[in-house]
């Protein structure tokens, strides 16, 4: 039997500029990483990861977070994040930076939702690491940014998906996951 994959949602934790579609679109995702047979993790935070994480929750998934905090204290009441929908929860201490880069390395797979400078810098960990990715289309302009910055990156990144479907992007992501399990030829992890 094969392990489960990890997938990491990244997105805006404020989410309204992302349109009025996020919400359900971000619990189909995390229905549909459940679905399949997949868990999640996330950066502990709330908006688009938070509902992603609610998504899974709904339909009996396993849903993990890493906080930029060092306790549960600092979590909840400096950086003011939720924890529900989270079956477990790592204190990293290491703020956004550290927790970002953390996210990225500990999953399989990364889905970039709307987002903002944090969802964009955990792309470009992704992106640098060659890591499977599958960008999230919608009526925000994340995707576009991210089209941008791949057509002047100087850089090659052959697993990235472009979706606008949930269920089609997680059933793509696996494929691609399960394809360089079996060619030996993991992302690079640098």
């Amino acid at each position: 039997m094969k392990e489960k994959i990890t997938i990491s949602v990244s997105g805006a934790a404020e989410i309204a500029h992302c349109g009025p579609s996020i919400i359900p679109l971000a619990k189909e995702l995390g229905r549909e990483i459940a679905r399949q047979g997949c868990q999640l993790v996330t950066g502990a935070t709330s908006g688009f990861p938070m509902y992603t994480a609610e998504g899974t929750k709904e339909v009996g998934g396993v849903s993990f977070g890493l906080s930029p905090a060092a306790s549960k204290k600092e979590h909840t009441e400096v950086y003011r994040l939720p924890l529900k929908a989270l079956d477990a929860v790592i204190y990293t201490g290491f703020g956004f930076p550290g927790r970002d880069l953390m996210l990225v390395r500990s999953s399989d797979a990364i889905v970039i939702g709307c987002g903002r400078i944090g969802t964009i810098h955990e792309f470009t960990i992704a992106w640098e690491a060659g890591m499977p990715m599958g960008i999230l289309e919608g009526e925000w302009p994340t995707d576009e940014v991210i089209k941008n910055i791949i057509a002047n990156s100087n850089r090659t990144n052959p697993n990235v998906i472009f979706e606008k479907d949930p269920k089609k992007m997680v059933e793509r992501l696996i494929a691609l996951v399960r394809k360089l399990e079996e060619e030996n030829d993991p992302p690079i992890r640098l």
